[in-house]
Parts: structure tokens; C-alpha cells; sequence
């Protein structure tokens, strides 16, 4: 056998071990889709393409500099949980919904979008709400199921993940711009209601095909850079506190009823305001230097919402490493704070993550 023959034949084994490895990977590894729903806290740049004031964008510098060293729309400096989830998975970045062309499919999708809440009248106009991503979903899933068939559409649909987080601006709205909504409806009742909404997109993404989804706890709103200048002594926010707290019982709870009542319903719920907290409270044990301080910003804390001078404060200042900083900007944790998150998510033990981490959803179709 000649040289070039050797050459061939060398190329064509190679070839088949590493479509072996692939067919494998996608059996035993982590080949599932990965779907992203939510608010800023999973924005990888849908807002970028929605006709809105730049309060809700972050499509300019010093956003993205640790990492994509260029502005995407993520609301931190670097990557987000998702981006890190995705990469733990084995799968590139998830794009933007909303800038897939042509039917394209490319492990996923993220429609999550930053200021968005589960009810509509919630910065209505200037996000896209929690229902209308369940409609680009099934949109999507339609579109799956004519360019590759019923059987392969139904599959992606059934082993992927979704990567589920809203309500946040729900609450912060409310406090921040019109604290008098309280006096017509309890605290209670009005977290019973964004509850029983995110319940009904949860139960008509499970209609489309859903079924393993992974969640995390509201984190303390009351506590963000923005909220402490805005209560004007620098503590937490009583009422954005007593919010988080209802919801965190309430949503558990109706994560366990939807378990009992639709078939295959799996999740996994990341304890993120016990981890946010500990990391305000007690920066220096996970390695930074400002646990209540916003990185970008300006005004006490960093809480004036003027990182990159263009949301009506042209002036503000940049720490020389946001890697320090538990918080990026006066809402939003730096990457630093997402990678932590998104290895606890990933493989973190009950105390944490339960009843079941991402990596287990992951690895198995069935748990």
C-alpha cells in the first residue's frame, strides 16, 4: 500500500472512531437542547432586537468586557449562568430566539429578555413578557417539527432543558415605582398571582412537550446596589424583602403540585438567595473584595443604574476589576458570581440544588 493509500485509509478510520465518539456523546453525554426562559438574569441579547428604550439594553461597553471583550446584551461583565450551563453541557453558546435566521437550530435557544415579567402590563412595550416567549416557543417547536419531522422535533423537545427565571421585575416594579399598588392588593395575593402565571406557562410549555425544567429561588431583591440607594440609608427594602420571601415559599410549593399533576414533570431549583446572600454578607470567604457595592455605576453603592453613561447618566465609574465585585452593575452580579452559581447548579449537593442538579437532568432522560 502506497503512501497516499496510508494517508487515506488513516483519514477514514479517523473519521469514523470520532463519528463513533459523537453518536456516543450524544447518547450517554449531555446531547440535550438547552431552552432559556426569563428576565436580565438570562438576557444573552434578545433585547437587542426589540424596539426599546436602552434601560432595558445592555449592548455597549463596559458591558462584556471580561470575557466577549465586546458589548452582547448580557447584563454583566462576561458570561451569564446559562452561558456556563451550556458549556457544562457540552454546547455552544445558546443564541438569542430572535436572532436565529431561517429556521436555524443551534443547541437551543434563549428568549429570555431584560425588564421582562410574567405579567404583561409589566414594562409592557418594552420587553418580551413571559407568555409571549412561550409563543416564540411553540413557534419554534413548529418550526422544528417541518424541517426535521414529528419524531426528531418531539425528541429534542422532550430531553431538553429549560432553564426557567421571572418575577423579579414583578416585584422591584411595584417598590420602586408605585408602591401604592399595595394598598389595593395584599402582598400575598399579588404574589399569588405572578405565581399562579408563571404555573400556567409552565403548564403550556409541558403541553408542547417539556418536561425537564431547572429553576432558581428569588434572589434578594431587597438588597441590589439599586434598591439599597433607593430606600435612602442604605439598608435593604422592607417591602422588595418581604415580597422575595413569600415568593420563595409559594413557588416551591407549586413546583411540588405541578410534579404530582403532569406526567414526566421533572425540575431541579438552585437555592440563589441563600448563595446571593451569603456572598453580599460575607464576600471575602468566596473570594471577593465587595459584597453590597455595584462595580459599574454611580452615586452610593453604585446605585444609580448609569453604567456605560447611556440611560440619562452619562457619568460613572468602573472598577478596575470586576472580577472583585459581587455585583457588575446596581442590579446584576458580575461573572465571577454567575460561575459560581452555575457550578451549583450543575452538581451542587441538596444543600443547594434539589431534588435533583442540572448535571442529573442532563445525563438522563428519565430520573
Amino acid at each position: 500500500m502506497s503512501a497516499p493509500d496510508l494517508h487515506i485509509l488513516f483519514f477514514a478510520i479517523f473519521a469514523s472512531l470520532l463519528l463513533s465518539a459523537r453518536c456516543d456523546s450524544d447518547r450517554t453525554e449531555h446531547g440535550a437542547a438547552l431552552f432559556i426562559f426569563g428576565d436580565s438574569l438570562n438576557d444573552a441579547g434578545t433585547n437587542n432586537y426589540v424596539n426599546t428604550t436602552t434601560s432595558f439594553r445592555a449592548n455597549f461597553p463596559p458591558y462584556g468586557e471580561t470575557f466577549f471583550h465586546y458589548s452582547t446584551g448580557r447584563f454583566t461583565d462576561g458570561r451569564l449562568m446559562a452561558d456556563f450551563i451550556a458549556e457544562y453541557a457540552k454546547l455552544p453558546l445558546i443564541p438569542p430566539y430572535l436572532q436565529l435566521k431561517n429556521g436555524e437550530f443551534v443547541g437551543g435557544a434563549n428568549f429570555a429578555s431584560g425588564g421582562a415579567g410574567v405579567l404583561t402590563d409589566t414594562y409592557q412595550g418594552s420587553v418580551v413578557d413571559l407568555r409571549t416567549q412561550l409563543k416564540q416557543f411553540e413557534k419554534l417547536v413548529r418550526d422544528l417539527r417541518k424541517k426535521l419531522g414529528n419524531e426528531k422535533a418531539k425528541r429534542i423537545v422532550s430531553e431538553g432543558v429549560y432553564m426557567v427565571n421571572i418575577g423579579g421585575n414583578d416585584y422591584l416594579n411595584p417598590v420602586l415605582n408605585n408602591p401604592a399598588l399595595f394598598q389595593s392588593i395584599s402582598m400575598e395575593d399579588y404574589v399569588g398571582m405572578v405565581v399562579g402565571n408563571i404555573s400556567t406557562v409552565l403548564e403550556g410549555m409541558c403541553k408542547v412537550g417539556a418536561r425537564k425544567f431547572g429553576f432558581f429561588t428569588m434572589p434578594p431583591l431587597g438588597c441590589l446596589p439599586a434598591v439599597r440607594l433607593a430606600t435612602g440609608n442604605g439598608s435593604c427594602s422592607r417591602p422588595a424583602t418581604e415580597l422575595t420571601k413569600l415568593h420563595n415559599v409559594a413557588f416551591p410549593a407549586t413546583l411540588a403540585k405541578l410534579e404530582s399533576q403532569l406526567h414526566g414533570f421533572k425540575y431541579s431549583v438552585f437555592d440563589l438567595h441563600t448563595s446571593l446572600t451569603e456572598r453580599i454578607q460575607y464576600p471575602s470567604k468566596y473570594g471577593f473584595k465587595d459584597g453590597k457595592s455595584a462595580c459599574c455605576g454611580s452615586g452610593p453603592y453604585g446605585g444609580n443604574y448609569s453604567c456605560g453613561g447611556m440611560r440619562g447618566v452619562r457619568e460613572y465609574s468602573l472598577c478596575p476589576n470586576p472580577g472583585e465585585y459581587v455585583f457588575f452593575d446596581s442590579y446584576h452580579p458580575s461573572e465571577r458570581v454567575y460561575q459560581q452559581f452555575a457550578q451549583l447548579m450543575w452538581n451542587g449537593s441538596l444543600r443547594t440544588t434539589k431534588p435533583h442538579n442540572l448535571e442529573a437532568l442532563f445525563k438522563h432522560g428519565n430520573i
